[in-house]
């Protein structure tokens, strides 16, 4: 089995004006996914010379290859956050989610973005029965506490959500959205282009040296001058950027898609075409694409895992929710990091000299745009940093780029998840 994303292939995006590495730019940004290309469509449009520095193509990481999930919120759940930063703190990092959701849309609106964007809705499902009792008090939370309401579905009512008897009750966030990532990063890419920003593919960073006045970058193309850096690289940070590549983990996410199903079987699975993802630490996400396949998805491996075993892990995985999918044919298989700072929360900000934004495990969709935006404002002078929450985006201890302890995290959680 070859490794191959649905959302790619499924679509070929439009050709981007190509020019040659300038001996100067204002702004270079190193990273052309969505926090990336957000941020020099930002730049660009206040007529600032911004050059976006990608090693592959536009959107090649977890930009084009993630699940397309649009979920209010973060990594850890509120009132974990509560308890962390306090509550003031709290409900406005969660209104931070919320405004991202609505700077996503509008963009896509104003762009217009064709990425088959849906507000369909978002079920959280209770993969235990101790689960369901924490998604009531995390309805409770949210309406009493922020004043946002949720629906809160016990077994019987679960039904009209999902064709599976395998989970023991749900909480529905109305407020989940849906898109094709493969079609949206290549929107964002073309307005970023429109806006006049420059956009060099194919062009890998070696070096970032700080010298006066501002950074010479050596690329594989040359080298450039720029004023000011802005790192955006996320899962993918390269040993250029090692000071913040000791800040965030990456971890593969993993995804398979069947053949595209018969419409009466995805009527019984997933009514309502909802987004889907249930409460286990190593959790399983799936939705219906836009074309009727069933995209599951999950942490299939802690270490790098071959696609023939990633899509044997995912497809058992898959069969367990969905009994009557056991004999779909699986056509896609493909994975994409996900990158995890030590306390789960987005960071962005300014690091010798070097601003970043990255960190968003899992929930980068929204939030690497809203925030490679915010961060534009900050470079072009006409914004303030954005308040995450926590100014302590600290260098993990022994690690260095390697991932030696990702195996000892997965038997943790897979022990976690098998007592909870």
């Amino acid at each position: 089995m070859v490794e191959n994303c649905l959302w790619t292939e499924l679509f070929s995006p439009p050709r981007l004006p190509t020019s040659p590495l300038p001996s100067r730019t204002d702004v270079a940004i190193i990273g052309g996914g969505y926090t990336g290309l957000s941020a020099a469509r930002c730049l660009a449009r206040r007529g600032i010379d911004v050059t976006v520095l990608e090693t592959h193509t536009m959107g090649w990481g977890a930009s084009s290859r993630n699940g397309g999930f649009v979920l209010p919120g973060f990594k850890p759940d509120m009132e974990e956050l509560e308890r962390r930063i306090g509550s003031s703190r709290a409900a406005s990092l969660f209104e931070l989610s919320l405004e991202a959701i609505a700077f996503l849309r509008d963009l896509i609106d104003q762009e217009h973005i064709a990425c088959d964007f849906v507000r369909c809705g978002a079920v959280t499902l209770a993969a235990k029965p101790g689960h369901f009792g924490a998604l009531q008090r995390s309805c409770r939370f949210l309406r009493e506490r922020l004043g946002y309401d949720t629906d809160l579905l016990g077994p019987g009512e679960l039904i009209s959500e999902i064709g599976s008897t395998r989970y023991l009750g749900a909480l529905l966030d109305p407020a989940g959205c849906a898109l094709q990532p493969a079609k949206y990063v290549a929107g964002l890419a073309a307005a970023a282009a429109k806006a006049g920003a420059r956009l060099m593919e194919r062009t890998d960073v070696t070096r970032v040296q700080r010298v006066p006045g501002g950074f010479d970058i050596t690329t594989s193309q040359g080298v450039v001058r720029t004023e000011q850096v802005l790192a955006a690289t996320n899962g993918y940070t390269p040993r250029a950027l090692q000071a913040l590549r000791r800040r965030v983990v990456p971890i593969g996410s993993y995804q398979i898609a069947t053949e595209p199903l018969d419409a009466g079987l995805t009527g019984r699975l997933m009514p309502r075409r909802r987004v889907f993802s249930d409460t286990k630490n190593l959790l399983y996400y799936f939705r219906l694409s836009p074309d009727g396949r069933m995209v599951f998805g999950g942490r299939a491996s802690f270490t790098p895992a071959s696609p023939r075993r990633s899509a044997k892990i995912l497809r058992a995985g898959m069969r367990d929710v969905f009994p009557e999918l056991a004999q779909a044919n699986i056509e896609y298989v493909w994975s994409g990091k996900v990158a995890y700072p030590m306390d789960h929360l987005p960071h962005a900000g300014r690091h010798d000299g070097l601003h970043y934004a990255m960190g968003y495990c899992g929930h980068g969709v929204a939030l690497a745009t809203y925030l490679g935006m915010r961060m534009g404002e900050v470079i072009a002078g006409t914004g303030a940093p954005p308040d995450l929450g926590t100014k302590d985006f600290r260098a993990i201890p022994f690690y260095f780029g390697a991932p030696w302890f990702l195996p000892i995290i997965g038997g943790y959680y897979r022990f976690r998840d098998w007592i909870s």
